[in-house]
């Protein structure tokens, strides 16, 4: 245990994908040519025994051919980074620092084990939200949304009274499964409806009237970020959500909420050559 594994071969690398299910793979594309794939190389041996819920996955670029071009590395090393078969990152060059902190902040989504099975078999999609596509009405200046969709420590807060319109957008179509909210027992939401693909954010009145997918009512239990379920066959094809925040638990002025997740599954997670497309594209920078 807590070694690498060398694939062999394109099916070798397709066996290895399935098998991992909801687990973080790593694949290292490497070369036995290239000086910085051998001197990061001890570095990502160590990383299994570190991560052991992890698998990692070592890939010679000239015995891999087809599997190097599928996923479009074309410079070595390569690390690239999957959950569910989907691809969910990349890092290019021998840098061992970025390297460590990537795996830990794609690992450590489902570390804690209460968490595990809370939403078992299914993934934070944290790293699928498009952030500057995502909006919400009646956010305040300084504590906007961008602020609740990461575990930074800041917080969101509505504005001039109580109601919130939040519009996630996901970078491809996704199942949901659960959401968990975060907020403090008396400002956090408590009857909320829920929207999904709407070709653009609703007002306040088009919120109030149109009819919800689904109407949720939280506790503050739930608010301590337990996940609470969606109806899962309403959610199979999700590009966006939309969250109406009606009120808050104590009838206050201002709703607040600390950090929002949405827990589910990509659904392109079979057809992997669909990687060619999105390789040259940057990720947004953090």
């Amino acid at each position: 245990m807590g070694l690498a594994t060398v694939i062999e071969n394109e099916a070798h690398f397709q066996s290895e994908m399935v098998n991992a299910g909801t687990k973080l793979v790593v694949a290292d594309f490497t070369a036995t040519w290239c000086p910085p794939c051998q001197r990061i190389a001890p570095f990502f041996e160590q990383l299994p025994a570190k991560f052991p819920r992890a698998v990692f996955l070592k890939i010679d670029v000239d015995r891999c051919a087809e599997t190097a071009s599928s996923q479009g590395v074309s410079a070595m090393p390569t690390f690239l980074f999957y959950r569910n078969r989907t691809r969910i990152d990349r890092l290019q060059g021998a840098d061992t620092a970025t390297l460590e902190s990537k795996v830990r902040q794609y690992y450590g989504n489902d570390d804690a084990g209460d968490e595990d099975n809370s939403v078992a078999g299914h993934m934070d999609l944290c790293t699928f939200i498009v952030k500057n596509e995502c909006e919400c009405l009646n956010e305040t200046d300084n504590h906007p949304l961008a602020h609740a969709l990461t575990n930074g420590g800041g917080y969101l807060a509505s504005d001039c009274d109580e109601q919130l319109i939040i519009n996630i957008s996901f970078n491809q179509l996704v199942k949901l499964h659960s959401l968990k909210i975060k907020a403090p027992g008396d400002k956090g939401p408590k009857f909320v409806k829920v929207f999904i693909n709407q070709p653009r954010t609703l007002d306040f009145d088009q919120a109030s009237t149109f009819a919800s997918v689904q109407d949720l009512e939280f506790t503050p239990s739930d608010l301590e970020g337990n996940p609470v379920p969606l109806k899962f066959v309403k959610f199979q094809s999700v590009q966006n959500i939309q969250l109406f925040i009606k009120d808050n638990q104590s009838g206050d002025e201002m709703t607040r909420i600390d950090h929002i997740a949405f827990f589910g599954s990509p659904i392109s997670t079979t057809n992997m050559g669909e990687f060619k497309r999105v390789a040259g594209k940057k990720g947004e920078s953090h």
